[in-house]
């Protein structure tokens, strides 16, 4: 009984947990960890002992052991918990240890268990066990290698996390116990054929889901897609004896059903989760999938299965003859329909991530699951109360007093250490040893409260929290800083005594200089000037644009390829490279595949985008293509070192467009390189001779997020302005074409702040092309242009022949720009003869 009291104490954690963790400022994943991890794993722990010992026909471990085992358990989950939404990662790395060996010392059990067992008809279930403690502790360790860190690792690591943990821990647990459960559920016999069945299902189950986990480690697609279609096999092997079962008779009570609909559910996954990952083409789609699979999984199968089981298992254990099994059954019936309903209208709705409707399917799962918690509670408190109160050890309750105080001091454990993890929201509360803590918030570029003042002698505790979709930091002067936090994250910030002002600031590069600080004042105390030599700037180089490129060096080709194919797969990785942007100075650059602008995408209308984001620097970056129409919520997310992206659009509109990085600020990640152009021809476009592109930007020198590169940025005061990525680089590469011939530039504006007004000297345009729409064209009488203007963002072409060989300047035609790196030269020759 007090076994399954940790199972429904973790329910109800789990759904407090989802419905405060947003006013609590903790991440999501911490409610979906406290039922998988922490109701789910107990549940599955004590029932696989139950069976096993109840129908294989061998002793079962000695109380005290079992309540130790389920504490020590309790507490590693707990260290995970509060390990990973602190910030510990040496914490949730030891909780994530320790999971992993009681998962391995209860395989171990298991396979004792097996050869001591008398076989039977019920065989097969120690061989699911120990199949299912195995995935267990494969899940445990790559959850702790995640917690403390995977690098590039990171999406690989989590995809297979995911299904190793809940195809195997939880599917080859329920999978197995189905066989023998769900005729128990309907009041038939075992049917035969239902072993010999258990017999096939095993090994093609087990096959899937080593060849899903080895596939996505390998970021192999086809044999991830395959593992995936053998587990769905191994699936459907299992239901054939469950069908033929509701042929005797049909379900008609709640754990029936909910048993039911989550082993559907679980099929509906799988194929889905298969179907969806061949239509994407890459492994690198499995992060945007599992978004619509793991709900589904989560809600649909787990919980829903746990619900059912628990539904058909506590009367046997709580009631003390069939008038009392009978009793407690009817109560935890209580409108059983309307809440098998609800789980499930819920589990299409949390399908759909980040969306209002997700929002509503996880408040019905949440009402569903806490009403049988509720009825739960009801009848088990009493039965607890009336145990407690019974002097001896019984059989039927399995506890001695050392089994009591075992299980009590576990949940004890992990109910201080939820409160402990999620307590303290308010500002300025004290802490043991006279030391004050003062909330802090980091969103929208700013820390809240700016200015935080103490009484000189004070120790001041910071708890910082990110609300940003972006990830911070926060740093103070003495050194001290906390983790890197994502969103909804959280981590104490001690920073001693306090005994004069002091600073903090957010150390990611370039949000110190875009106003990410606050003030300590010490009220009583001196005058502190912090110094910060973590962002310190040498000093800018002048430029001199009528000087040599450095030894080796070459232009960004303006040549423009036509386009090819209707798919575009393209895979950007971004990178901080040495880059040239003046004639003889180079400076450290934020890219996209190594150059700045990044590499050009060209198609034309109805053609699709795949592009895959790969983050190989040490700050969150993201993407814009302001060439698709989408969402930018999943799209445009940043995300963290080693993580990727898929990036899918159509081109339903032709123009020339720009994309730049999309975290913020993004005048610096723009003005530090983070740009390129898609050209999306317009329906007809004649083919010219020679066809160049030119993206436009602003140059501002120092160390990439310094602060006084982050105030020229701010203040709109450039050290130069430059085509392609560097000042004056066509004077020394001249692009070229000849007499007569037709010439196409398209030209994109990257900004970040000023416009453009590109005019080729001693030529003159007779097509102009802008934002989507000809405004000019060859057919217009007598017409011509001698500019394209641009705002930041814009882009266009022209399209112009020269009249005779010579040397034609290009420049952008606000002269402070032209004179400050903006030019460029056509040389125009003969054709050989």
């Amino acid at each position: 009984m007090w076994a399954n009291a940790a199972v429904l104490g973790w329910l109800a954690v789990a759904i407090v947990l989802l419905a405060t963790h947003d006013t609590l400022g903790l991440p999501s994943w911490l409610a979906l960890h406290a039922l998988l991890l922490g109701a789910v794993t107990n549940a599955i722990v004590i029932w696989s002992e139950h069976f096993v010992v109840a129908l294989c026909r061998v002793p079962g471990p000695p109380p005290r052991r079992l309540a130790l085992g389920l504490t020590a358990l309790n507490v590693f989950v707990t260290a995970v918990l509060v390990g990973v939404t602190a910030g510990i990662a040496v914490l949730s790395g030891i909780g994530g240890a320790g999971v992993a060996v009681i998962a391995a010392v209860h395989t171990m059990h298991l396979l004792r268990m097996r050869k001591a067992a008398s076989f039977g008809r019920f065989g097969y279930l120690i061989s699911f066990y120990s199949a299912a403690s195995a995935a267990l502790l494969a899940g445990a360790v790559l959850g702790a290698r995640l917690a403390v860190g995977a690098g590039q690792w990171y999406s690989r690591l989590w995809s297979a996390h995911v299904h190793v943990t809940l195809l195997g821990w939880v599917g080859f647990s329920v999978l197995g116990t189905l066989f023998t459960l769900w005729p128990t559920t309907l009041g038939t016999q075992i049917a035969d054929g239902t072993a010999a069945a258990a017999r096939r299902s095993l090994p093609t189950l087990a096959a899937g889901l080593a060849l899903t986990v080895g596939g996505m480690l390998a970021a192999n697609l086809w044999l991830t897609v395959a593992g995936l279609a053998c587990y769905a096999a191994g699936v459907a092997v299992v239901a054939v004896p469950l069908v033929r079962a509701v042929g005797t008779r049909r379900p008609a009570g709640p754990a029936a059903w909910m048993l039911a609909a989550a082993t559907g559910w679980l099929g509906v996954a799988v194929v889905f989760d298969a179907f969806r990952l061949a239509l994407a083409g890459s492994v690198d789609a499995l992060p945007d999938i599992l978004g619509t699979v793991l709900p589904v999984l989560v809600l649909g199968f787990t919980a829903q299965v746990l619900v059912g089981a628990l539904t058909q298992l506590l009367p046997v254990v709580l009631g003390r003859g069939p008038a009392e099994h009978k009793a407690i059954a009817e109560t935890l019936a209580g409108g059983w329909r309307v809440r098998v309903v609800l789980a499930n209208v819920a589990v299409p709705l949390v399908a759909v991530p980040a969306t209002e409707l997700s929002l509503i399917g996880w408040a019905l799962g949440a009402l569903s699951v806490g009403a049988f918690v509720v009825l739960a509670l009801r009848v088990a408190v009493p039965v607890a109360v009336r145990g407690a109160l019974t002097t001896g050890a019984t059989t039927r309750t399995t506890t001695g007093t050392g089994t009591v105080t075992g299980v009590v001091t576990g949940l004890a454990v992990v109910v201080l250490a939820v409160a402990l993890a999620t307590s303290g929201q308010t500002t300025d509360q004290p802490v043991p040893g006279d030391a004050r803590t003062v909330d802090v918030t980091l969103s929208d570029m700013r820390i809240r409260p700016a200015i935080v003042e103490v009484e000189a002698g004070t120790r001041l505790v910071l708890r910082v929290t990110n609300h940003d979709a972006m990830p911070h930091d926060l740093r103070g002067d003495n050194g001290q800083h906390t983790p890197r936090l994502r969103q909804g994250e959280t981590a104490l910030l001690d920073l001693g005594e306090i005994s004069g002002d002091r600073e903090a600031w957010c150390a990611v590069a370039g949000h110190r200089a875009a106003g990410m600080t606050m003030t300590i004042r010490a009220r009583g105390g001196h005058q502190h000037t912090p110094t910060d030599t973590t962002n310190s700037d040498a000093g800018t180089p002048a430029l001199d644009l009528a000087a040599d490129p450095s030894p080796g060096w070459t232009a960004h080709d303006p040549r423009l390829a036509p386009p090819t194919g209707t798919v575009h797969r393209v895979e950007l990785r971004v990178t901080e490279q040495n880059l040239e942007v003046a004639p003889g100075v180079r400076q450290r650059r934020w890219t996209f595949a190594g150059t700045a602008p990044g590499p050009t995408l060209r198609g034309r209308v109805g053609d699709r985008f795949e592009v895959t984001l790969i983050n190989d620097t040490d700050m969150g970056h993201g993407i814009d293509f302001h060439a698709g129409a989408l969402a930018p919520d999943q799209p445009m997310r940043t995300i963290e070192p080693g993580e990727r992206l898929v990036y899918r659009f159509t081109a339903t509109h032709a123009g020339a467009w720009l994309y730049h990085c999309s975290t913020m600020p993004m005048s610096q990640h723009i003005a530090n390189g983070m740009y390129g152009a898609v050209i999306i021809d317009p329906p007809g476009l004649p083919s010219v001779d020679h066809e160049y592109l030119l993206v436009s930007s602003q140059l501002y020198l120092g160390t990439p997020g310094s602060d006084s590169q982050v105030e020229k940025i701010r203040t709109g005061e450039p050290d130069g302005w430059m085509f392609s990525g560097m000042a004056a680089q066509y004077d020394h590469a001249p692009l070229t074409a000849g007499p007569g011939q037709r010439v196409r530039i398209w030209l994109v504006n990257a900004g970040p702040g000023d416009t453009t007004a590109f005019h080729v000297v001693g030529a003159q345009f007779d097509t102009v092309y802008r934002e989507g729409a000809y405004l000019l064209r060859p057919t217009d009488a007598a017409g011509g242009a001698q500019v394209l203007d641009l705002a930041p963002a814009q882009g266009g072409f022209v399209e112009l022949s020269f009249p005779e060989p010579g040397h034609y300047p290009f420049v952008d035609h606000d002269m402070r720009h032209a004179e400050n790196g903006a030019h460029g030269l056509f040389t125009i020759t003969e054709p050989p003869r």
